[in-house]
């Protein structure tokens, strides 16, 4: 089996979101986009947990959890897989449902810090100008 399968996702240590949920949320919303379709092949464990630096255990618990809820498939002898059989793509009102929370999360924190709604979105947007690149 080949190991040079893209990783699709990032970890970032310092969040405070425990490893094995920001694998599970970030998967959910890449097959929820799209940008994940049914039988693409996913990185191996080890692959995953070699190339964060992190326990093999931890992302065996992610993948685990997206199996249990029908977002991946293990095939024997081959790994995993984004589910064949799933209707798990959603539509742009269905994924601004998911990021909902984190939005409102940024607001509540904006608002603590005292920050003009102008300079939040006007931050927001750039943010999502730098991110078209990648």
């Amino acid at each position: 089996m080949s190991e040079n399968k893209e990783i699709y996702f990032q970890i970032q240590p310092s969040s405070g979101v425990p490893i094995y949920k920001q694998i599970v949320d970030q998967v959910e919303r890449l097959v929820a986009s799209g940008s994940l379709s049914p039988g693409d092949e996913m990185p191996s464990v080890r692959r995953v947990a070699t190339h964060f630096e992190v326990n093999p255990m931890t992302v065996s618990k992610a993948y685990s959890m997206l199996e249990s809820s029908n977002i991946l498939e293990r095939r024997r002898g081959m790994g995993m897989f984004v589910a064949s059989n799933s209707e798990n793509a959603k539509s742009v009102k269905q994924r601004i449902e998911l990021i909902k929370p984190v939005l409102e999360d940024v607001v509540e924190q904006a608002k603590q810090l005292g920050l003009p709604n102008e300079k939040v979105i006007e931050l927001l947007k750039k943010l999502l100008e730098n991110n078209d690149g990648k």
